[in-house]
């Protein structure tokens, strides 16, 4: 089954938001066009508590985008984002979302951070979404949304783990760093995931 995955399209990451994407609105109406060419549509949302250990509102001291060591993993502190029932934390007004089947929160307990749709960042809490697709035998997973060097990238990095196709739609994603996300591409490819322009969807 031929599966669309949207991830993290919601206002705290575009233009004018609390940790905005370079042109992230951009994407809205390239996956607004293509949601019909897919079988099945899902989409994550991060979902996050004001407390968060991620936020470096919740360290005194800390600047926003310092690194620490949190539960014995590398951690960003970011910027407030999308806290739970706020603006932020809304899908862009613009997205069509009468095809998504499903919404997958994630990021949900303040002490670990989740990019990938599927797991915290310690893998040691699932969102279900694995087993979602699994029981629908959706197989050939196709990823877009923001940011595409972060919760996109973290979420196909785990498609392949967990055995499905996964392709990148680049032009329906937008990195945080373009410097990253170069790297991180080849890093994908290298590990079984392809990448394409919607447009030879």
């Amino acid at each position: 089954m031929k599966t669309l995955i949207i991830i993290d399209v919601q206002n705290d990451f575009m233009p004018g938001g609390s940790l905005a994407i370079r042109n992230g609105n951009a994407i809205v109406p390239v996956i607004n066009s293509i949601q019909e060419k897919f079988d099945l549509v899902v989409a994550t949302l991060d979902w996050h508590p004001i407390a968060h250990a991620s936020f470096a509102s919740n360290h005194p001291g800390k600047k926003e985008f310092d690194t620490i060591k949190l539960n014995g993993l590398e951690q960003v502190l970011w910027p407030n984002h999308c806290v739970q029932n706020t603006r932020g934390a809304d899908f862009h007004s613009d997205l069509k979302t009468n095809r998504i089947a499903a919404i997958f929160r994630k990021g949900m307990n303040i002490e670990i951070d989740s990019y990938s749709g599927f797991y915290d960042n310690g893998h040691l809490k699932s969102t279900g979404l694995a087993g979602y697709l699994k029981e629908l035998k959706a197989n050939d997973l196709y990823f877009c949304g923001l940011a595409a060097d972060i919760c996109v990238y973290f979420s196909l990095l785990d498609a392949l783990k967990e055995g499905f196709n996964a392709t990148l739609i680049e032009d329906a994603s937008r990195p945080l760093s373009e410097s990253d996300f170069d790297k991180i591409k080849d890093d994908l490819i290298s590990k079984g995931a392809k990448i394409i322009n919607s447009n030879t969807l």
